[in-house]
């Protein structure tokens, strides 16, 4: 039976015991208390209001919905918000 190369890295990733999100490229996400959400490994903003932030990553989309929302920091690999998170969600 062929493996896929996302089963592959997985594969790869435990037996090594390396992380996860380095070894398969995916976002790592930290979350404090509801006033902080730092996003890593992401691949651009798509969506940002005070209200509603999307974000893209190599393995779906993230949507962050509250208030007061604003970006302290976005650089390359990594982006920090600030407000009174509500909720979280993940799409493919």
């Amino acid at each position: 039976m062929k493996k896929d190369g996302k089963e592959i890295k997985e594969n790869v990733s435990e037996f090594l015991e390396l992380p996860k999100d380095i070894v398969m490229d995916l976002p790592r996400i930290t979350l404090i208390g509801n006033l902080q959400l730092f996003v890593e490994n992401h691949k651009g903003i798509i969506e940002y209001s005070d209200s509603r932030i999307r974000i893209n990553t190599k393995s779906g989309m993230i949507k962050i919905t509250g208030k007061n929302f604003f970006i302290k920091t976005i650089v390359t690999e990594e982006v920090i918000i600030y407000g009174d998170i509500e909720s979280l969600e993940f799409t493919k």
